[in-house]
């Protein structure tokens, strides 16, 4: 859930790609699916649980212009969790941005557990699975995260990880938030 308490700033986070993941486990019951047709209503609802949309109609919006003309691309990069009664509760993807100069950038995208759901393991265990996607995927380094202050628990979670904060966006450009995200976060003991 995003902590919408504190200001807001931009965060942009890089791993290298080649730096070895451990694969995490699921809980008993759990289990990981890719993206199939009519998925983007589950997404939406997830997405919209933790604050990131105001309504699941925005979130479906955001869907259908960023994620909708890449349906193939779905079935491989965007990854749900189900619990044991087959919702699904979680999502990330393992997906890509392209610069204004066209290169093309790793990217784990949209991490999310629904509420009810966070502090299981999910989110690390999804991370580690998209970190190992992209690993096979792409052949670009580095992977890079965008984020933001108000996931500041999320970011303890990619720096357990092996993502570190960059004072750049993923094309070279700075992040202009970068000293006032550190401020932020130097005031929550991050």
């Amino acid at each position: 859930m995003l902590d919408k308490s504190i200001p807001y700033a931009e965060i942009w986070m890089s791993r290298e790609r080649e730096l070895p993941v451990k694969e995490q486990a699921l809980p008993k019951g759990f289990q990981f699916t890719f993206y199939q047709e009519g998925d983007e209503r589950e997404w939406a609802a997830i997405e919209t649980a933790v604050a990131e949309f105001e309504d699941e109609t925005q979130a479906l919006d955001y869907f259908e212009r960023s994620f909708a003309p890449y349906t193939e691309e779905l079935k491989q990069h965007m990854l749900f969790i189900t619990d044991p009664s087959g919702e699904k509760v979680g999502t990330a993807s393992a997906w890509w941005k392209k610069a204004p100069n066209g290169d093309r950038y790793p990217l784990v995208h949209w991490v999310a557990v629904k509420p009810g759901y966070q502090e299981k393991g999910l989110a690390k265990a999804m991370v580690t699975r998209t970190l190992k996607t992209l690993q096979t995927l792409e052949d670009t380094s580095p992977i890079y995260l965008h984020t933001q202050t108000w996931s500041h628990a999320a970011i303890r979670l990619y720096q357990k990880l092996g993502f570190e904060i960059t004072d750049k966006k993923l094309d070279g450009s700075p992040n202009l938030d970068y000293q006032k995200a550190m401020g932020i976060l130097a005031g929550l003991k991050i």
